[in-house]
């Protein structure tokens, strides 16, 4: 009886599956070893690789466009020798 309540309160959960109460007391557990402050630290290095790897196909992106752009305005003269008819 008391494991049909508590099946009904927190829902069916098959083996393997992760539900709502399971994730918060991962969470909490978590927030308690790694403390709020190193958490943020992690989520503000995680931010700027981000960025940084954003950043860097954005400036990837730039340097094959101008060097494309620099291949088609080069005009290359090559001097033509004339030959010597006898």
């Amino acid at each position: 009886m008391l494991r049909q309540k508590a099946a009904r309160l927190f829902g069916r959960m098959t083996m393997g599956q992760l539900g709502i109460w399971q994730l918060v007391i991962i969470a909490a557990i978590v927030l308690l070893l790694f403390g709020r402050g190193r958490i943020a630290g992690l989520m503000g290095e995680l931010a700027g690789g981000i960025t940084s790897f954003k950043k860097g196909l954005k400036d990837e992106d730039k340097d094959e466009a101008a060097k494309l752009e620099e291949g088609s305005e080069k005009v290359v003269d090559v001097p033509v020798e004339k030959s010597k008819t006898s």
